[in-house]
């Protein structure tokens, strides 16, 4: 039963947490009423979270379908996640499957439309994604940022070197971890990945998950290479959006050497004939990932559970999103879940 009012969220600013009533929206044409079931906390929610967001957040969703409108074709009580981005499907990005890069781009669901930290959220449903019903839902949140993000930033890398053959990530913070995660899987266990950050426990997590930890904080990124025996860097992904990281990346590239940015935030110092013409280096951004990578990722977490599930550190309930907020910004947390 669906009750005609519930409990969210909304992000005040300042870090205040205020759970209004709000009226549960019925499903129209084309799309589903989502009952959520978990989301996932993330770095981007933090501007929402600091400065106050118009919207219930949460871009990290996994749930039920409760509400089908018409025309739909996903039955009531399919378990699955929510792709971020409302895409058109029709433009000629997503015509190519290039769902991210959607030139007529409808919302991205916990920023500009209600999201996953309320008990409902109202989605159209080529975005809805479903999953096998063993999975449990906190789990299912890894398809989205942590394998989603971190497979695409790979696949973005391997487009210009695909012989790559060592992998330095910058921060050990979920993504960073994600991509760790996924290069491991896609590679190989005995693929060389160095990852760097400041914190010890993300750096202790990163270690046992089979990277080779560098803490920036008491050594410089070429100590920790030579620590670690790693001669070359073929790949480099930036997961921490700083200046100084993405050059020291940069710095350490070798010829043909890619580096993949991913965390948004500050730019990139460089000197195009050495640092790119004179060895071939390049630089690309990635954003999010593709819907239609989705399918391959599932049959990976089936397969991977152990493994990925130790990139989930903690979980909290929604009551409790405050807390959840306040441990993750502490940093000593891999990725922390909110369930309901």
């Amino acid at each position: 039963m669906i009750p005609p009012v519930a409990s969210y969220p909304l992000f005040r600013g300042d870090g205040v947490i205020e759970f209004v009533d709000k009226q549960v929206p019925e499903a129209g044409p084309g799309q589903l009423l989502v009952q959520c079931k978990a989301n996932a906390l993330c770095a981007s929610d933090l501007g929402g979270f600091r400065r106050g967001s118009d919207v219930t957040m949460g871009h990290e969703i996994t749930g039920i379908v409760v509400q089908a409108g018409d025309g739909t074709t996903t039955p009531v009580g399919t378990p699955g996640v929510v792709f971020l981005m409302d895409f058109c499907g029709e433009c000629r990005s997503c015509r190519l499957g290039l769902t991210n890069q959607c030139l007529q781009k409808r919302a991205d669901y916990g920023f500009n439309r209600d999201g996953g930290y309320g008990p409902y959220t109202l989605i159209n449903e080529n975005v809805f994604f479903p999953i096998d019903a063993d999975i449990p839902f906190d789990e299912a949140t890894m398809l989205l940022d942590i394998m989603g993000t971190g497979g695409h930033a790979l696949s973005r890398g391997q487009l210009v070197h695909p012989d790559a053959g060592s992998l330095l990530v910058n921060g050990a913070g979920p993504i960073g971890l994600g991509i760790l995660a996924m290069a491991k899987l896609r590679f190989g266990l005995d693929f060389p990945v160095v990852i760097t950050d400041l914190v010890p426990y993300r750096l202790e997590l990163a270690e046992e998950m089979g990277g080779m930890p560098i803490n920036v904080a008491t050594s410089s990124l070429a100590a920790g290479l030579a620590h670690h025996g790693v001669e070359t860097i073929d790949l480099a992904v930036d997961a921490t959006g700083k200046t100084v990281a993405r050059r020291a990346a940069l710095d350490a590239l070798a010829k043909r050497g890619v580096l993949v940015c991913v965390g948004h935030g500050e730019g990139l110092d460089l000197t195009v004939s050495p640092d790119l013409i004179a060895t071939e280096r390049a630089i690309l951004g990635s954003e999010y990932f593709c819907y239609n990578e989705l399918a391959a990722n599932l049959d990976l977490l089936r397969q991977q559970r152990g493994y990925l599930g130790q990139i989930i550190t903690h979980r909290y309930p929604v009551a409790e999103l405050g807390a959840a907020f306040a441990q993750f910004i502490a940093g000593a947390t891999g990725k922390v879940i909110a369930v309901q």
